[in-house]
């Protein structure tokens, strides 16, 4: 027999969920049948399986060694969890994680071999003895927003799976207040609000932008604020209302002042300055900045907080050298 309890890490979930994710490889079929004869119990008593976990709460399991580690089987190698120098923590608790995700990292995989943030996120976890990867079968840490390749900047990551669900209400109800830095083609001197309706091309995973709605399209917000321009480019902040896939790029390329360096929706010959100049192979786009509400429910230590990531250096360089920087302030 062997004894589980729960921790405020696996907590707030279906006790179900958590069989699934502990004995991976068992199956439901097998699952509910242990559960209806009683070899699995929940706080010595016959569960249904769709008993939230709290905190304290003790799961036996009526199997016999063997059966257990079969089920779960072979642990992860620590291996595939490297640490990377260039994936910033900036604020840590012990429900969450605020990274600086460098240009140039995916932020989740994309294929099963890749790196990315993520895994970045659990080889530091791993590394610093704050988790083994046998814990992966009570509950494993993730990233729980995205940013583009190429795109810089704030992520947020749950340790705990309540802090992993909040942060995805917070996401979802657009509590969460996200401001980006970016520099776009042309000058722009007032702020403004932008609405219209995101529609993605998977083939060829980019968007379109339209005024009045389609039919597969997602309604967008996105404002911005001009800090400085230097009559020829604008340094914006720009508030990402609601968070669609590329929606600040497609949006602002609608407009006419596409992201300086965006491949796939900005201006060829401004791409090609910014290259030849500042060696610039990627849209400049920093997310910047992200509040929490004092009055929600926020996980750690993160009610009223704001959180900044620093630019890249590279991004520093083009605003001082274009004279974006000093008039900002």
């Amino acid at each position: 027999m062997r004894e589980i309890k729960i921790t405020s890490q696996e907590a707030s979930q279906r006790f179900d969920k958590f069989l699934n994710r502990y004995l991976k490889l068992a199956g439901n079929g097998f699952l509910h049948k242990m559960l209806r004869k009683k070899n699995i119990t929940l706080n010595d008593k016959k569960a249904e399986g769709k008993e939230v976990l709290v905190t304290g709460d003790t799961v036996k399991l009526f199997l016999a060694e063997e059966t257990i580690k079969k089920f779960q089987g072979a642990a992860e190698d620590a291996d595939h969890y490297p640490v990377s120098k260039k994936l910033k923590v900036l604020y840590e608790d012990k429900a969450v994680l605020i990274l600086n995700k460098p240009c140039g990292m995916l932020s989740q995989q994309a294929k099963p071999e890749d790196l990315s943030a993520n895994e970045y996120m659990l080889g530091y976890l791993l590394s610093t003895g704050q988790l083994t990867t046998e814990d992966f079968g009570r509950y494993r840490p993730g990233i729980c927003n995205r940013l583009d390749r190429n795109t810089s900047g704030l992520l947020l990551a749950a340790k705990t799976l309540p802090a992993a669900q909040q942060l995805s209400e917070l996401l979802k109800s657009r509590n969460l207040a996200k401001y980006y830095l970016t520099v776009v083609a042309g000058v722009l001197s007032e702020s403004s609000h932008l609405k219209g309706y995101l529609q993605k091309d998977e083939k060829c995973n980019k968007v379109s932008i339209s005024m009045e709605y389609r039919e597969d399209a997602d309604l967008i917000e996105t404002s911005y604020e001009p800090l400085s321009n230097n009559g020829r480019f604008t340094l914006l902040k720009v508030h990402l209302i609601t968070g669609r896939t590329h929606q600040i790029r497609s949006h602002l390329a609608y407009t006419g002042h596409p992201v300086v360096g965006d491949a796939k929706y900005g201006f060829q010959k401004i791409n090609q300055y910014f290259k030849t100049k500042y060696q610039l192979t990627n849209q400049l786009l920093h997310a910047w900045q992200i509040t929490f509400p004092a009055d929600a429910a926020c996980p750690g230590h993160l009610a009223g907080k704001t959180t900044e990531a620093p630019l890249p250096e590279q991004f520093q360089t083009i605003l001082t050298e274009e004279i974006l920087w000093e008039r900002a302030k």
